[in-house]
């Protein structure tokens, strides 16, 4: 039961990052599209941080390191997709 709760809250605020982050990276994509972002973002900004030695704490840290992970994976989406 813990894991389906915090599996919805990671999805939750991966989805808050992804919209703060298309806010950031001024992405011309859907909402839908960048919160999608916002949750791959989330685990890749938690294994680019953590490889810093950098780890968010609480729900704050948490939303700073998705969001960094989400501009990440923005910035990658948006090359890799420009014409």
């Amino acid at each position: 039961m813990d894991f389906l709760i915090n599996l919805i809250i990671g999805l939750i605020m991966g989805g808050i990052a992804g919209w703060i982050a298309g806010m950031i990276m001024k992405s011309e994509g859907s909402v839908v599209r960048n919160v999608l972002l916002g949750v791959i973002g989330g685990i890749v900004g938690g294994v680019v941080l953590g490889l810093v030695g950098i780890h968010g704490s609480g729900v704050i840290g948490g939303i700073i390191v998705d969001v960094i992970g989400a501009c990440i994976v923005i910035a990658g989406y948006n090359f890799l997709m420009k014409k």
